[in-house]
């Protein structure tokens, strides 16, 4: 008899499956299940250090710390290429700042440590992680 797959299951997998995604949002599993379900689901999964609550319906991939043992976010890029790619999957025009491409273009020596992107239009959520919170300039 085939075992079914429990929402929170079918959720890994599909986490799973998409290998260079570092942000969720809880929409993209709204076919699995209701609203409150997934939810249920997306906060348990944070509980087992699977995934990292980075603000409101944003979360990012996580792996338990060879050091600690807590769950860090898994990303390439860090926190802000995880928050910039929640913006755009939640449809935010943004940009990098101008000290950014001031790096990028060879204009500058100053290294930007601070996330900071510049958005276009109106985005009023907090995308944090940790002490670090995505700067957001108008």
């Amino acid at each position: 008899m085939p075992k079914h797959q429990t929402l929170i299951e079918k959720i890994e997998r599909k986490i799973d499956r998409k290998k260079d995604d570092t942000a969720f949002l809880p929409r993209e599993f709204m076919t699995l299940g209701g609203e409150d379900q997934v939810l249920r689901a997306l906060r348990t999964l944070v509980d087992k250090g699977r995934l990292v609550r980075l603000g409101y319906g944003v979360y990012g991939r996580a792996v338990p710390s060879r050091l600690t043992g807590r769950p860090v976010l898994m990303s390439p890029d860090g926190f802000v290429g995880v928050a910039r790619e929640a913006l755009d999957k939640l449809g935010v025009k943004w940009e990098p700042t101008e000290a950014e491409r001031a790096y990028n273009e060879g204009r500058s020596t100053q290294i930007p440590v601070n996330p900071v992107v510049r958005v276009k239009g109106r985005f009023s959520r907090h995308l944090r992680y940790g002490n670090t919170e995505l700067v957001l300039e108008k």
